[in-house]
């Protein structure tokens, strides 16, 4: 299969790509996180979200401890070409590490940030390591 498509991306310095991840069902974005080119195409080939994460400097396959996987449904490179929007199931309907739906659960009003998303799951519950 050609790899010709990925080269359209206007990658950053640094390889990579924002990509803002929304829910297909309900269009509300859970995420935004970043790719490099090999997040994206194993994004592509397998379906399944895979990012790039800046602080482990690896690929980070979402769901990989917490069992909440993205499925792919639509994979969108905006007018620009620097911005990928991937629309996805959320399995699990957590997609945020703090265990909540999205990770924009804090709104600004009045000159403060209020938290106005319950947790789901307690991140303890989530991520047990033993």
């Amino acid at each position: 299969m050609s790899e010709q498509w990925l080269n359209k991306v206007n990658w950053t310095d640094d390889g990579l790509v924002p990509v803002i991840t929304q829910e297909v069902s309900t269009n509300k974005v859970l995420m935004f996180a970043w790719m490099n080119r090999e997040a994206l195409r194993l994004t592509a080939d397998t379906g399944m979200a895979v990012y790039w994460s800046r602080s482990r400097n690896r690929l980070w396959h979402k769901g990989e401890e917490s069992g909440h996987v993205q499925k792919v449904h639509e994979i969108r490179l905006d007018c620009d070409e620097d911005v990928v929007l991937i629309k996805v199931e959320q399995v699990g309907g957590i997609a945020c590490h703090t265990g909540r739906h999205n990770c924009f659960f804090q709104k600004l009003e009045q000159d403060q940030w209020v938290v106005d998303q319950a947790v789901v799951k307690s991140p303890e519950d989530i991520y047990r390591h033993e």
